[in-house]
């Protein structure tokens, strides 16, 4: 009974898979586990995708986040497995380092290649070393507004709240891009309905 129960509960809580995005050495996996564990690690090298499941409120709801880890292979300017990526996501973590122009002209490149409506966030790393900065706060702005996107700047090594609402408010993001489609949708259901009633109706038809 127990067991059934708790899978129940499992079931039916709201699902938001999010894809984090970004050039080799940004640090996208340290920013993955300081979200789900608090902790940071500084050196994480994987040679394959990773994917993760973790469970957190976002505004007193229970959502299960399923998060994927991607692995560019250093030295590709290409996102891999671009369209696998966008299907399987509802919402995209862009991430550049504040000291790596190239990883942000990648993240430039990779928003271009992916042709989706996807939510998406830019999060720009590693402001705890500013004194290497060759990407200024301005121009992380003005790529966000082209993105139409919200835009911060954290630290994986020192920041916990920050990093946890980078992922928080993209699953809004996703959450209201839900309910907008979900509303189009019914609005769409609604016009087929009002336009069918004002049809002829059936009495008008000719009778055998």
């Amino acid at each position: 009974m127990t067991t059934r129960g708790i899978r129940r509960k499992k079931s039916s809580l709201t699902e938001v898979k999010i894809a984090v995005l970004g050039a080799p050495s940004v640090g996208k996996s340290a920013l993955i586990v300081r979200f789900l564990t608090k902790r940071y690690i500084g050196e994480y090298d994987h040679q394959t995708e990773n994917r993760y499941k973790h469970e957190a409120m976002v505004d007193s709801e229970p959502i299960l986040f399923e998060i994927l880890d991607t692995c560019p292979k250093a030295g590709e300017d290409e996102l891999p497995n671009t369209a696998e990526i966008v299907q399987w996501a509802d919402g995209l973590l862009l991430v550049y380092s504040i000291t790596d122009r190239y990883s942000f002209n990648y993240i430039r490149k990779a928003k271009a290649d992916l042709h989706s409506d996807t939510p998406v966030a830019l999060v720009a790393n590693k402001v705890d070393m500013v004194h290497l900065r060759q990407v200024s706060t301005e121009e992380g702005d003005i790529l966000a507004k082209d993105f139409d996107c919200k835009f911060c700047e954290v630290s994986a090594a020192e920041h916990v709240g920050q990093v946890a609402d980078a992922f928080q408010d993209l699953c809004r993001e996703v959450l209201a891009s839900r309910r907008k489609s979900k509303q189009s949708l019914l609005d769409r259901m609604l016009g087929g309905t009002r336009a069918y009633s004002r049809g002829k109706s059936d009495s008008a038809l000719p009778k055998d």
